[in-house]
């Protein structure tokens, strides 16, 4: 309630801050004559503007240029909304001589107008790229492998939309020990933040790059290129076995249902298993100048390269060998006595 009333109150007429070369005192305006031909005044339901002055042209569709350019309200604050009453806008336009009464405005079944102040968020990564310059310059230190965790979460900061540069650092603090970062920081240029300095504090902590999928996984589905980038994330005490290269995640199978973000460790993924348990396999032997070929079964299943067991179902001899291909396992030549046997 408070902030609406705070917002509301910003958007006060201002008739007197018409410049004196641009319209004269209402008391010698002649008031405004609409002939029966003419088309009404239209006022505009809602705008967004990046200036601090609503002007008569901003509210009303129709005016005259040197109408249009006379301010009449205060905008509301940077990235912030408020609202016009109509009432009050008929009110501002008739002392300024640009209304005789509400009865020239098109949009009297507008209660009001919505009036919205443009402006840049700035976010965390444009704090932490400022933070880590400003170390680099000052201090020497290289903030590639490290991440900053700011106290409180990355401080809410508007600045003028038109403003496209960097935050610059106008003071900073390190210790190297501890590694606690404080300062001010400003974006060159606006007055928000000249008036009002970004404060920061917050320390470096050790990070590495990670694997994380870039949308959800499902179980079972293979990861490709696509699903899949690198991030810095910050080291934890158990980051012995997450996967630090594209390479181990792409082509391989999610054993579990993988959220867009996670970190991926070694246990979410497995080889795409190419052979599945019970499966009706061919067994390959070469060796010693023979190649033998014959039917089997899988007593496990497995990736291209895994060794598993797999067993002659008419001689029931188990035996070991290495998965080629779909349904394909080769034998190792130790084992060509047991193949031959079991044929």
């Amino acid at each position: 309630m408070i902030r609406s009333a705070l917002i509301i109150a910003t958007l006060t007429a201002l008739p007197a801050m018409a410049p004196a070369q641009t319209a004269a005192p209402a008391g010698e305006r002649a008031p405004a004559a609409a002939p029966a031909t003419a088309a009404k005044l239209k006022l505009k339901p809602d705008l967004t503007l990046s200036r601090d002055i609503v002007s008569f042209g901003d509210l009303i569709a129709g005016l005259s240029p040197q109408d249009a350019a006379l301010p009449a309200f205060r905008a509301p604050a940077l990235g912030e909304t408020g609202t016009i009453q109509v009432g009050r806008i008929v009110e501002a336009a008739v002392k300024q001589g640009l209304l005789r009464d509400a009865q020239d405005l098109d949009g009297q079944t507008v209660a009001q107008v919505v009036v919205t102040r443009a402006a840049r968020r700035i976010t965390g990564v444009d704090v932490e790229a400022a933070v880590k310059s400003a170390l680099l310059e000052r201090f020497g230190v290289d903030g590639r492998a490290f991440s900053l965790l700011l106290d409180g979460g990355a401080p809410s900061v508007v600045v003028e939309p038109e403003l496209t540069g960097d935050l610059a650092a106008l003071d900073l603090n390190y210790d190297a020990r501890t590694r606690r970062v404080t300062g001010r920081l400003t974006m060159p240029g606006s007055a928000a933040t000249r008036l009002k300095p970004v404060r920061v504090s917050g320390q470096l902590v050790e990070t590495a790059e990670v694997v994380v999928p870039l949308r959800t996984i499902a179980r079972g589905e293979t990861l490709t290129n696509a699903d899949v980038t690198i991030e810095r994330r910050p080291r934890e005490a158990q980051f012995n076995d997450v996967l630090g290269e594209m390479k181990a995640a792409i082509g391989k199978v999610a054993k579990r249902t993988l959220m867009a973000g996670s970190v991926l460790r070694n246990g979410d993924v497995q080889r795409e298993e190419v052979i599945g348990r019970g499966d009706i396999i061919t067994l390959f032997y070469e060796g010693r100048g023979i190649a033998i070929s014959l039917r089997g079964r899988a007593n496990e299943a497995g990736a291209v390269g895994d060794v598993i067991s797999v067993t002659n179902p008419q001689s029931k001899r188990v035996l070991q060998g290495t998965v080629t291909g779909p349904g394909r396992v080769n034998v190792s030549p130790q084992g060509g006595g047991q193949i031959a046997a079991a044929r």
